[in-house]
């Protein structure tokens, strides 16, 4: 049996809506098309979606709102922001909101399509992917982090950094690469960003209980090193 991935369109604009839902369409999807926040919430409770492409500017509730809401649900399909705001600040703001990746107006669809797919290919190589690491354990399906079996509190990105860090233990991971995994992609990202989520980290994790540490390469990344 070939499940075919549901994606569901969050479009306010009729027309791109329209355009949308065809080439996705044409490509094999089923496509769901709605057009405010309030359907939207609404369609992701009552369905089970491969994936969300978000247009930010919606009446009454922001795309930023939804995903924020979404991730407070506890769902963890794939977010795709779609937007013609291309300041820093709006896409930091969209992604520690809980989006996933993050799409300039106007795009060429082809670049959506592949936004999509890669997205897609990610979910599928994290499902019930269980890293552990000195006494850290990472669920990806669970989106949880552990130290000796107590819970760390942590955003969806700080957990897909630390997870990155965690699946190449011992190994450095460059900047770059950290970029184009955890935000999607290393254009039009401050990579000063990937600095403030390791400070980030840092801070949460014991790294004498997890018998792990966050090692700074000057000049190209960062490693998880076990300490124990």
């Amino acid at each position: 049996m070939v499940v075919v991935p549901k994606i569901l369109i969050v479009e306010d604009d009729p027309e791109m809506g329209r355009l949308i839902e065809r080439g996705l369409l044409a490509e094999g999807y089923d496509v769901v098309v709605v057009g405010n926040g309030v359907d939207a919430l609404i369609a992701i409770a009552g369905d089970e979606f491969a994936l969300a492409a978000i247009d930010v500017m919606l009446p009454r509730m922001s795309g930023f709102e939804i995903c924020r809401r979404i991730r407070e649900s506890g769902r963890l399909l794939p977010l795709l922001l779609l937007t013609a705001r291309d300041a820093v600040e709006d896409r930091v703001f969209g992604l520690d909101s809980g989006a996933d990746d993050y799409l300039t107006k106007p795009f060429a669809f082809a670049e959506l399509s592949a936004r999509i797919r890669a997205l897609l290919r990610r979910e599928a190589a994290a499902e019930r992917l269980i890293v552990t690491v000195g006494r850290l354990r990472l669920d990806s399906l669970a989106l949880s982090a552990t130290v000796a079996g107590k819970a760390l509190a942590m955003s969806p990105k700080e957990f897909s950094l630390l997870r990155l860090l965690a699946t190449h233990a011992e190994t450095t991971v460059e900047r770059r690469r950290i970029l184009e995994e955890v935000w999607g992609s290393a254009e039009n990202i401050d990579p000063n960003i990937v600095d403030q989520y390791v400070s980030y980290l840092r801070r949460k994790l014991d790294q004498d209980a997890a018998a792990v540490r966050i090692t700074t390469v000057r000049g190209s990344g960062y490693l998880l090193e076990v300490t124990g």
